[in-house]
């Protein structure tokens, strides 16, 4: 199956899982798995969350994001993937000046 997300209509979200501003999001979703390729503002977040029924796998497409992960600080750079396997914390913040751009796939387990 080939995912063009130019023609899946982009989602606008306020205060993603309590977070700071706005997620900007193409989504497409089926009963097994969540594809994403979204993007931050500066000084947006997406706020800490726990994935009870399923994990996470983020890579950077542009920019530099920051990942807190189960209390630790991780730095996201373009090119690089951050893993949040079931049972864990994390969030995503744009501390730069630039719009972050990046893909998310979220497995149910």
């Amino acid at each position: 199956m080939i995912l063009n997300f130019e023609k899946i209509e982009e989602q606008v979200i306020p205060n993603f899982k309590g977070g700071e501003k706005q997620f900007r999001t193409h989504i497409y979703t089926d009963e097994a798995c969540k594809i994403m390729r979204a993007s931050l503002e500066p000084g947006a977040t997406i706020g800490v969350h726990t994935h009870e029924t399923n994990s996470e796998i983020i890579f950077m497409l542009k920019g530099t994001g920051v990942v807190l992960c189960d209390d630790a600080k991780e730095t996201l750079p373009a090119g690089s993937c951050h893993y949040c396997p079931k049972g864990h914390s994390h969030s995503l913040r744009n501390e730069s000046d630039e719009v972050i751009e990046f893909y998310a796939v979220v497995p149910e387990q």
